[in-house]
């Protein structure tokens, strides 16, 4: 059924509509801004990859318990226990 699924006239027809839902002042924008986003993600992956392999000191990491956490820790009490603190205080 799908045997030649995506030919070159296939193509052209996706362009077409492209072009004429956009029209052809919005494209060369729109490529911008995708390129811009791109560039912006690229930089991105590449610091976290750099934070990920070098210690604060510009050393590697050796251990994992090196590493900080993704999250702070957070002292968290139940609702009860917060009612009780306040009415006897």
């Amino acid at each position: 059924m799908f045997r030649n699924g995506l030919e070159p006239w296939h193509l052209l027809v996706v362009l077409a509509v492209i072009i004429l839902l956009f029209g052809s002042k919005k494209l060369p924008e729109m490529a911008r801004g995708l390129g811009k986003s791109m560039r912006i993600l690229k930089a991105e992956t590449k610091a976290m990859r750099e934070d990920d392999s070098t210690g604060t000191d510009g050393t590697a990491k050796s251990t994992a318990a090196e590493q900080r956490p993704a999250v702070e820790s957070v002292n968290v009490t139940k609702a009860e226990d917060a009612v009780k603190n306040n009415t006897t205080a």
